[in-house]
């Protein structure tokens, strides 16, 4: 981010444009919906600066801009359609200490206009640091038809009566009482009565929400897919954006962190294998403690929740607490790892089922059906496996899987430096200590990138005897 948003304090405050022609007037539409005092210097005004200027909307000084003309000024804009003339001005400007923007000329600008929705007291500023304008406009024109004119008089309204509002207890109750007032009674009471409504709606709505029992507590656990934001469920957007608190495992991505409302408490409450972790108590006095007073918890997880990642546990503590919980599922890391190599989890004709297992539990490197999964044809996502990859090619082949059975490592599935390292069993650790792997990896067994699937040879079938043996 080159250019820091900000809303900029300009009542009564001066704004200085310098020049005569169109492009000045192009500004002039936007800064004249402000309460700034605006004063415009031009040796040639065009006509519509003269007329606004006799309406008392601006102050029209019939000269080039000189120094000094810039002292106190909040902006100055060089918009003079002349390129050596702006420079001029934004040197005299820089020099009287004023932030300048030259139009057309996002180098040389200290500070940019951004595309403006316009729902005063309600302002949404759109900017692409130059980058796309065309972009920018398609995201207005869109906001500006989803957002309905009387957004900006149901806002005044609340603006005054937010003093009131504050015999609710700030966080959660007060949310919801503005909630319940910007997105339900106003615009029903806009669309029947209009603006004299409005203020009896809010004091009837008020002294509603001050009789409504206190909010109890509750603990969503979500999961957050495996780390591209898009991939996120509807409903984990929803939640993540209600939560008063966010506690998240160190493989949610910044990306997903963000979508948290900015009045949150976020907690990295990670845990690396074999390496510092907060503890699985620790995690679960936390969900419990803000439970309790009243907090709406996301407990917000890498890939899906219900896999690997000590739901019951959290579920029990939850419950012993009597603290409301809902899970929602989310994308797991094998899925999108098989989807970044372009392979399907099951094929017919190759495997019918698809074994989820992890490279390492509470003891240590974990202990699994090896012989069933050194099959010919058996396909498995090991999560957690890049540390235990020796022990785990040891053991499988141990257990007669073939040394060319493929293996894909996938780093950072679905995300944008997600890598995929294509080897074979037999190769699995050698290959693996050969790379740095400072992201989340999971391994796909039996499976490779579909562009090298062609080179492999057929697995080999599986005899009645192996078959008999399966089921002994």
């Amino acid at each position: 981010m080159d250019h820091f948003p900000i809303f900029l304090a300009v009542e009564g405050r001066r704004i200085v444009v310098s020049g005569g022609g169109e492009t000045a007037l192009a500004k002039l539409r936007i800064l004249l919906k402000t309460t700034a005092r605006i004063t415009v210097l031009s040796g040639a005004p065009a006509p519509d600066l003269v007329k606004l200027a006799d309406q008392g909307k601006i102050t029209l000084i019939a000269r080039a801009f000189g120094p000094g003309d810039a002292l106190c000024a909040a902006l100055v804009y060089a918009a003079n359609d002349d390129a050596a003339e702006d420079a001029r001005v934004a040197r005299l400007a820089r020099a009287d200490g004023a932030l300048v923007n030259i139009v057309d000329n996002l180098e040389d600008s200290a500070f940019i206009t951004p595309a403006i929705v316009d729902r005063d007291p309600v302002t949404i500023a759109i900017g692409t640091e130059g980058a796309a304008p065309v972009l920018a406009r398609a995201i207005k024109a869109d906001l500006e038809e989803h957002l309905p004119v009387s957004l900006g008089l149901a806002a005044r309204v609340g603006k005054a009566f937010r003093k009131a509002a504050e015999a609710l207890p700030m966080g959660r109750k007060r949310r919801d009482f503005w909630a319940d007032y910007y997105f339900n009674a106003a615009p029903k009471v806009v669309e029947a009565q209009g603006a004299a409504g409005l203020d009896a709606a809010l004091s009837e709505l008020l002294a509603k929400h001050l009789a409504d029992a206190p909010t109890e507590g509750r603990v969503d656990l979500v999961g957050a897919g495996p780390g591209d934001p898009e991939l996120l469920t509807l409903k984990a957007r929803r939640l993540l954006d209600r939560a008063d608190v966010v506690i998240h495992d160190r493989l949610v991505s910044p990306g997903i962190l963000e979508l948290a409302r900015r009045e949150a408490i976020l907690i990295d409450a990670g845990k690396e294998g074999f390496g510092p972790s907060m503890t699985q108590a620790q995690i679960c006095a936390l969900m419990v403690d803000h439970g309790k007073r009243g907090a709406h918890v996301v407990r917000l997880k890498g890939g899906d929740p219900a896999i690997f990642s000590r739901l019951d546990e959290e579920i029990e503590a939850l419950e012993a607490a009597g603290i409301a919980w809902s899970i929602v599922p989310g994308i797991t890391a094998a899925s999108a790892a098989a989807a970044g190599i372009g392979q399907a989890l099951t094929k017919r004709g190759r495997n019918a089922s698809l074994r989820i297992v992890t490279g390492h539990d509470m003891k240590g490197f974990a202990e699994q059906d090896w012989r069933g999964l050194a099959r010919p044809g058996t396909v498995a996502a090991i999560y957690m496996g890049a540390r235990g990859a020796r022990f785990i090619q040891g053991r499988l082949m141990m257990h007669g899987a073939d040394p060319a059975t493929p293996v894909t490592a996938v780093e950072n599935a679905s995300r944008t430096d997600m890598r995929s390292i294509a080897t074979t069993l037999g190769q699995l650790a050698a290959t693996l200590e050969a790379e740095v792997l400072t992201g989340p990896v999971i391994l796909l067994y039996g499976l490779c990138p579909r562009t090298a699937e062609a080179a492999l040879p057929l697995p080999h079938p599986i005899s009645l005897a192996d078959r008999k043996e399966e089921f002994a």
